[in-house]
């Protein structure tokens, strides 16, 4: 009769267990297709940059250590260590739930009864007890649902993507301080070629007022021609300020105070970088954003797993026993032991709707946590495509720009001549000189908008962390 009883309890447990069983988490389908990329050149190679070190992308020996120094200080990076941590404790817990839960109790009641109730009234003396007692109590829950199962998968997800967001500041960063160099070593040379302009304008500036006493110019010219010298002299203040504010921001990606920052010149560097972007599926294993974002998803879910599982019965064993008595000196007496052991099925009915809306909510942080997802590829995809016309954009301009300064500067000397010989005004000749300084800054803005091309392509396809 009994086995019959058991074998009942158990075919009720699967039937039960039939209607829900945690679901396993599935990537949603068709997240990243061939065309995610916008480029004419699509790429059909597996191999990509985001694989390479960052050690050896970046071959400057300041710019290596000025990484090393970042990744090592940095405060954002630190805030991101720390949230592993505490995601990493929750896995524990995670991992803990299996087993059951033990408590110890001692303790001492001192009591005495009311006079003024019935049971006073019957004894009819106020009578003082002593109660002492040491305990233990266990309860467990049986993971029928997957619940446990859920809220562990749950936690991990989280200690991933809590990895993945580390890696994803790791990656900015990297990308934030090679940018923030290569823009310093622009500065430093448009300062220098604005300071060989001022000393070029002061010695223009001498040879106007020369022509002007030979009568070859008039008072005009040589106001025009000092304007010009006082304009460069002001732009050289604007670069000089804008080198120390980059060099402060720089000194906090270093998560070191404002300072001056050791650093190479902008002719000098070479990036050992191939551009390979990979095929577009590698977003989702080479970019932590992206990885984070789908941990996030795969957090929601299992989530949405125990929600729905708090709908059903949860069946828990408790145990409790110990010793009591009213002696002290008799409370470790065998008479003293005491023990109950219960086993119970807890079905909700009626709770004010709070599992529904529980489960509700949760469906709809999942749903919200796919979307976040969906976006996050998006913008990835955006990232690299942005990266690949602006590189190949400013690689196609720099010979452009290197050309339109010659020629600026070549109109330069034929113009002084000709105003020599009185074949020419000093209008042509202020005009060719500001064209000319204009083109030559252009060239450097150029320079560094190729550099950086790289370093957010770099960025964009998932390199830097590794």
């Amino acid at each position: 009769m009994k086995n019959i009883k058991y074998i009942g309890i158990l075919g009720l447990a699967l039937f039960l267990q039939s209607c829900f069983v945690a679901k396993d988490y599935n990537r949603p389908e068709q997240v990243v297709n061939e065309k995610l990329y916008r480029t004419d050149q699509l790429s059909q190679d597996s191999l990509s940059m985001a694989n390479v070190s960052w050690k050896e992308i970046f071959t400057d020996q300041k710019l290596a250590a000025h990484i090393e120094k970042g990744l090592s200080n940095n405060l954002d990076i630190r805030i991101a260590l720390q949230n592993i941590e505490a995601a990493q404790a929750y896995v524990k817990q995670g991992k803990a739930a299996y087993f059951p839960t033990i408590t110890g109790n001692a303790s001492y009641t001192h009591s005495t009864q009311s006079m003024n109730t019935q049971f006073g009234a019957l004894i009819g003396q106020r009578q003082f007890l002593n109660q002492y007692e040491l305990s233990g109590s266990l309860s467990w829950e049986a993971d029928i649902w997957g619940k446990i199962r859920s809220n562990q998968r749950a936690f991990v997800a989280s200690y991933l993507q809590s990895v993945s967001a580390h890696q994803a500041v790791k990656s900015e960063l990297v990308a934030s301080i090679a940018s923030t160099y290569y823009q310093l070593l622009a500065l430093d040379e448009q300062k220098r070629i604005t300071e060989e302009t001022i000393t070029n304008r002061e010695n223009s500036l001498e040879t106007t007022k020369l022509l002007k006493d030979a009568g070859n110019v008039t008072e005009v010219a040589v106001k025009q021609t000092e304007a010009q010298l006082l304009n460069a002299k002001a732009l050289l203040l604007d670069i000089d300020n804008n080198i120390k504010l980059m060099e402060n921001s720089f000194s906090i990606l270093l998560g070191e105070s404002p300072q001056t920052i050791e650093r190479g010149t902008l002719n000098t560097q070479v990036v050992n970088a191939d551009m390979k972007t990979g095929v577009p599926i590698q977003l989702l294993s080479n970019r932590p954003d992206v990885m984070a974002a789908e941990y996030a998803l795969i957090n929601s879910f299992e989530l949405t797993n125990v929600a729905k599982s708090n709908f059903y019965p949860a069946i828990r064993l408790t145990a409790s026993g110990g010793l009591q008595g009213i002696e002290f000196d008799r409370l470790f007496d065998a008479h003293s032991l005491f023990g109950s052991v219960v086993a119970s099925l807890a079905q909700p009915i009626l709770n004010g709707r709070q599992i529904r809306t529980q489960y509700e909510v949760s469906k709809a942080q999942q749903e919200t946590a796919l979307l976040n997802y969906k976006k996050t590829i998006l913008n990835a995809s955006k990232e690299v495509s942005d990266a690949m016309y602006t590189f190949q954009t400013n690689d196609e301009k720099i010979k452009l720009k290197q050309d339109e300064f010659e020629a600026y500067n070549d109109a330069i000397t034929f113009s002084e001549e000709l105003q020599i010989y009185g074949m020419a005004n000093y209008l042509e000749v202020l005009t060719a000189r500001e064209n000319a300084l204009n083109a030559q800054l252009s060239v450097i803005n150029t320079q560094y908008g190729r550099l950086n091309a790289i370093v957010q392509l770099y960025k964009a396809v998932g390199g830097g962390w590794k």
